[in-house]
């Protein structure tokens, strides 16, 4: 808004002073929006990150979307509980959740959320989630709708068990860089509220 004033001024003033420039326009500060939101204390948080790949686990690819899920969360200060790469197989899956759920607060997968014959993350996390969190995966699949057409075919998923938050998230790299930047760190809220704390 401030330039476009700026641009304002400066054709009409054109004709009368043809020195007339515009420096700087520069941010002051701010309030309010994603960066003005308070920063949860998370340091006492565990999270586990399971890789879910046939290519990877085989060692035939390398993992780049585990790696990022990863460095995010010790970013914003949780824990690494686990590190697991396991290939898209239901029952490996399951015994990967089942061995993380209840040692860590938040549980991410990554993979095997696509329209696939071997993409079954969500088919198994689906009947096993407690308590589904539409408004995360609208949110993650909203977001990446804005930047590429295709977005709507993931098959993302949210919910809890207990208290541990499950996340299932696309193997794509770049896909899942947009789905934590859509979520971000404002899903870290729910952990407050889980405790009974109000929005």
């Amino acid at each position: 808004a401030a330039s476009i004033a700026a641009l304002t001024m400066y054709d009409m003033l054109k004709p009368i002073d043809k020195q007339t420039e515009i420096t700087s326009v520069k941010l002051k500060s701010k309030k309010g929006g994603k960066s003005g939101m308070p920063k949860p204390e998370l340091s006492h948080l565990k999270a586990a990150v399971i890789v879910c790949s046939d290519t990877v686990s085989a060692g035939n690819a390398k993992d780049s979307s585990g790696a990022f899920i990863k460095s995010e969360l010790e970013r914003f200060g949780l824990k690494i509980g686990s590190f697991t790469v396991i290939p898209d197989d239901k029952v490996a899956i399951r015994e990967a959740l089942q061995t993380e759920v209840y040692n860590n607060q938040l549980v991410i997968f990554t993979g095997g959320t696509g329209l696939g014959p071997r993409d079954v993350t969500p088919d198994v996390l689906e009947p096993l989630i407690e308590k589904r969190l539409w408004g995360v995966e609208e949110a993650m699949r909203s977001y990446g709708q804005d930047r590429t057409p295709f977005a709507m075919l993931s098959r993302s998923l949210a919910g809890t068990i207990g208290e541990t938050l499950v996340l299932a998230l696309p193997g794509s790299k770049k896909a899942v860089e947009e789905c934590l930047a859509a979520i971000l760190p404002q899903l870290f809220h729910i952990f407050e509220i889980m405790k009974g704390k109000r929005h």
